[in-house]
C-alpha cells in the first residue's frame, strides 16, 4: 500500500471531487455522499489506495463524486468488476455501489456470489425500493402492492430483504442504516472497510421524486425510537424512546418477540444481548428481516464473522504453484514437453 507521506489529517473535503452533484435536491443520496466522504476520512486511507465502482442507476454516479480512483460500470456488473479489481490488485480498498435494482436485479447473479466468495471489499446498496433512474418501475425490495409505472395495480411481487439475501448467501457481514443518520451511516461503513471480507451495508435512501416518503414512519420524530433499533455487539436489544421494550426469543416459537420492561413481566435480564459475531446466522437472519409495525426495524451492524478471505487464499494458492512449478518463466513453459527445432 502507498505509503501517505502528507502528515496533514485527511478531512471530508479531500474526497469531494469537483464535479457537480447531480442528484435531484432532497435525494437521500446527498447524506450518504457525506456519510461516506467522512468514514473514508477517518479510515485515513490515502486517496491514491482507494478505488470506487458502480453499476447504473443515480446511486452509480457515485464515482464522479469522489476524489478517488473511481469506474463507472455497466447494469449489474459492478461486483463482477469490483471482484476483478480486488483480486488484481489486493493492496486496494474497493468501494462497490449499487441501487436495489442494480445489486439485486439485473446484478443478483454477481451480487449473491462476490458475497458467498468473501472477497475482502464494501458493498453498499443504496435501497429506496424503487427504479429512480429509469422513472419508477417497481424494483425487488419494492413491497407487494407498490403503485408503480410498471405495476399500475400494485405490485404482486414478494421482495427481497437484502439482509435476508445476504446471510442466505452464507455473507459474513451485514449492516443497516438510513440516509438521514449520517453518523450512524459513517459508523457503520467504517466498521465495514475495516472487516477483512465481504461486507455489505444497505442505506434506506428517500427518493423523492418516485417514492418519497417511504421510510418516512422511520423519521417521525415523536415515534421513531420506537420504531428502530439500534444494535450494539454484546448489548440488549432495548429500545423505546424511554428505553422500555425489548426483544425477546419465544422459546414456544423459536421466533423473536418485542415485549414491554414496564408490564412486570419481563426484566432486562430476559433481553437478548446482541452477538453480531456468532456464527448461527439464525438469530442475525431474524434481525435483518424484522420489519414495522410487527417490529422495530434494525439498524447498525447485524452480523460481523470471520471467514476465509476469497482473494488472501488465491494468493496464497498463486505462489505456492509457482513455487512448485518446474517452469519459473515464458522460456521455461515454450521449451517444456516435446520440442522440435525447424530448420
Amino acid at each position: 500500500m502507498t505509503q501517505n507521506i502528507n502528515t496533514k489529517k485527511l478531512t471530508a473535503k479531500d474526497f469531494k471531487s469537483d464535479q457537480e452533484v447531480r442528484w435531484c435536491p432532497g435525494c437521500g443520496d446527498h447524506a450518504i455522499l457525506n456519510s461516506i466522504q467522512k468514514a473514508m476520512a477517518e479510515l485515513e486511507i490515502p486517496k491514491e489506495d482507494i478505488a470506487v465502482i458502480s453499476g447504473i442507476g443515480c446511486s452509480s454516479r457515485f464515482p464522479y463524486y469522489m476524489e478517488t480512483y473511481g469506474f463507472h460500470s455497466i447494469h449489474g456488473r459492478a461486483a463482477a468488476i469490483a471482484s476483478g479489481v480486488k483480486v488484481a490488485n489486493p493492496d486496494l480498498t474497493v468501494w462497490q455501489i449499487s441501487g436495489d435494482g442494480d445489486a439485486m436485479a439485473i446484478g443478483g447473479n454477481h451480487f449473491i456470489h462476490a458475497v458467498r466468495r468473501n472477497i475482502d471489499m464494501n458493498i453498499i446498496v443504496f435501497n429506496n425500493e424503487i427504479y429512480g433512474l429509469t422513472k419508477g418501475q417497481y424494483s425487488p425490495t419494492s413491497p407487494v402492492g407498490s403503485i408503480t409505472k410498471t405495476s399500475p395495480h400494485g405490485s404482486i411481487d414478494t421482495p427481497f430483504k437484502p439482509g435476508g439475501l445476504v446471510i442466505g448467501a452464507r455473507g459474513s457481514f451485514f449492516a443497516r442504516s438510513i440516509d438521514y443518520n449520517v453518523k450512524l451511516t459513517t459508523d457503520v461503513c467504517v466498521k465495514a472497510a475495516k472487516y477483512k471480507g465481504t461486507s455489505v451495508v444497505e442505506i434506506l435512501q428517500n427518493c423523492v421524486i418516485f417514492n418519497e416518503g417511504f421510510h418516512a414512519m422511520l423519521l417521525d420524530k415523536e415515534h421513531k425510537e420506537d420504531r428502530v433499533i439500534i444494535l450494539e455487539h454484546g448489548k440488549p436489544m432495548i429500545f423505546g424512546k424511554n428505553k422500555d421494550k425489548g426483544l425477546i426469543l419465544d422459546p414456544k416459537t423459536l421466533s423473536l418477540k418485542v415485549v414491554s420492561l414496564t408490564s412486570g413481566e419481563y426484566t432486562e435480564d430476559d433481553i437478548i444481548v446482541h452477538d453480531s459475531h456468532t456464527d448461527n446466522p439464525g438469530l442475525h437472519a431474524m434481525l435483518a428481516n424484522m420489519s414495522y409495525p410487527e417490529f422495530p426495524v434494525a439498524m447498525g451492524v447485524i452480523r460481523e464473522v470471520t471467514n476465509p478471505i476469497y482473494n488472501e487464499h488465491l494468493i496464497a494458492q498463486i505462489k505456492e504453484a509457482k513455487e512448485n512449478s518446474k517452469n519459473k518463466n515464458l522460456t521455461d513453459v515454450l521449451l517444456s514437453g516435446n520440442t522440435w527445432e525447424v530448420k
